[in-house]
């Protein structure tokens, strides 16, 4: 699972696989903590991070959301910059 970005601890991924049928998501891990987490609305879909590390993540996609989507659909990898 490629790494787009790192930032204060936090890992964000995404799959590329062409079977994947869950809407746009990321995987969030902080820690030993993972979560699954909407690119449209930032609501976690499965697991569980800390509600600080959550919002962190939350912000950083509204930064980055567009280029998110368009990541899913052509399944294109580029690391995208960190939460500053």
């Amino acid at each position: 699972m490629p790494v787009i970005s790192r930032f204060y601890g936090i890992i964000i991924r995404m799959y590329f696989q062409q079977a994947e049928h869950n809407l746009p998501h990321i995987h969030a891990i902080y820690g030993d903590d993972m979560s699954t987490i909407s690119i449209m609305s930032g609501e976690v879909m499965e697991g569980k991070i800390p509600p600080k590390a959550l919002l962190l993540v939350r912000e950083w996609l509204n930064l980055h959301r567009k280029e998110l989507l368009i990541m899913w659909d052509t399944q294109e990898f580029k690391k995208l910059a960190p939460l500053e």
